[in-house]
């Protein structure tokens, strides 16, 4: 299997080519660099979330699938206390359920909202190293 293409390396490459003065093009290229991956991770953050949701949905139909069957056999056996036992139980499982996928989602939405956070505040980081050369060469 061949290794994969770096685009970044063939756009530093071309842009040293380029060099315009004050710019250090090299910075600018790890800077989207560092965007990217923050991105990449921010959307398998969101696959990961989503595969396990599905997973927990497939989860909750068979758990319900099983209850129904239990409650239809407790309605056939003409017992209306434990018939309506089983509904009740439902009822509850079913918000439990959705309370905990609501947690989930929250969870990674959290986790990716924090890694961009943190992608952003090193960019503003980034900025500032860079207009602090350029500052202080003007007072000179």
């Amino acid at each position: 299997m061949s290794s994969p293409i770096n685009p970044f390396l063939d756009l530093q490459s071309m842009m040293s080519q380029f060099s315009i003065q004050g710019v250090d093009l090299a910075s600018v290229v790890e800077s989207r660099r560092k965007d990217i991956d923050a991105l990449v991770a921010a959307n398998r953050s969101a696959l990961e979330t989503a595969q396990t949701l599905a997973q927990k949905q497939t989860e909750m139909l068979m758990q319900a699938m099983q209850d129904i069957q239990q409650a239809a056999r407790d309605a056939a056996g003409g017992d209306a206390a434990k018939a309506s036992a089983s509904a009740r139980a439902a009822v509850e499982k079913a918000i439990e359920d959705m309370k905990e996928l609501a947690q989930i989602a929250q969870d990674a939405q959290k986790e990716a909202l924090a890694a961009l956070t943190k992608r952003a505040g090193e960019q503003l980081e980034e900025l500032r190293g860079m207009a602090a050369p350029k500052a202080a060469a003007k007072k000179k």
